[in-house]
């Protein structure tokens, strides 16, 4: 898992001006994110997040209000990731063709969501009683889509660009769909942990454009 960001001014997060306080501020943060991997939220002991990293209950609740302050700041420094993602997508240069820029537009989407998963998962299954938490990552799928259209426009041909807009925007549900699916459920056959599943993905945007195109 990528180390998190060291931006931890956040709201819920007691702010800290020393730097072994502000490290341990993000080891607890990092072994959260490790732990929902394999568990819910329900299941993320207070006591367990803290023996992990070898701090005490105390120093959990002189940092975070409660467990639900906690993880507000994990949602919150797993959209800024997110964000970071979507700035290092440039558009590529030269004449790149569409199969092309439909892997390095899913290569992102998917490399982000597997350095999140566990975080993801609580917060698509925190959905159903505070829908709340899951709007940053709304807001992130929908910009994902807006930086990634002009990216993909100049591949698929000139004219009827409204009608090509929209078959961008559905490639992406179809994308983002997919990647929800997996991590809540795991049907199979393809796991979020199979390289082939951002190959096929790729493959299926690509497809999709290609016959609208058409």
């Amino acid at each position: 898992m990528p180390r998190l960001s060291a931006q931890l001014d956040l709201p819920g997060v007691t702010p800290s001006r020393q730097k072994r306080s502000r490290e341990t501020t993000l080891a607890l943060l990092e072994a959260g994110a490790e732990l929902l991997r394999t568990r819910s939220l329900a299941e993320l002991s207070i006591e367990a997040l803290c023996s992990k990293v070898g701090a005490t209950v105390g120093a959990f609740y002189s940092r975070f209000e409660n467990k639900e302050a906690y993880f507000n700041a994990l949602i919150a420094l797993a959209a800024q990731d997110g964000a970071r993602h979507l700035a290092r997508m440039d558009n590529p240069a030269g004449d790149v063709a569409l199969d092309d820029r439909c892997r390095l537009v899913v290569s992102g989407v998917v490399g982000w969501i597997r350095a999140h998963e566990g975080v993801l998962r609580a917060a698509l299954q925190h959905d159903g009683t505070r829908p709340d938490k899951w709007t940053p990552f709304k807001g992130l799928a929908r910009a994902t889509t807006e930086h990634a259209t002009p990216l993909l426009l100049p591949a698929m041909g000139k004219g009827r660009k409204a009608a090509k807009t929209g078959a961008i925007a559905f490639g992406f549900q179809v994308v983002l769909g997919t990647l929800v699916n997996a991590i809540l459920n795991d049907p199979g056959p393809l796991s979020l942990r199979d390289g082939e599943m951002e190959r096929r993905l790729a493959n299926c945007l690509a497809l999709l454009l290609k016959a609208e195109m058409r």
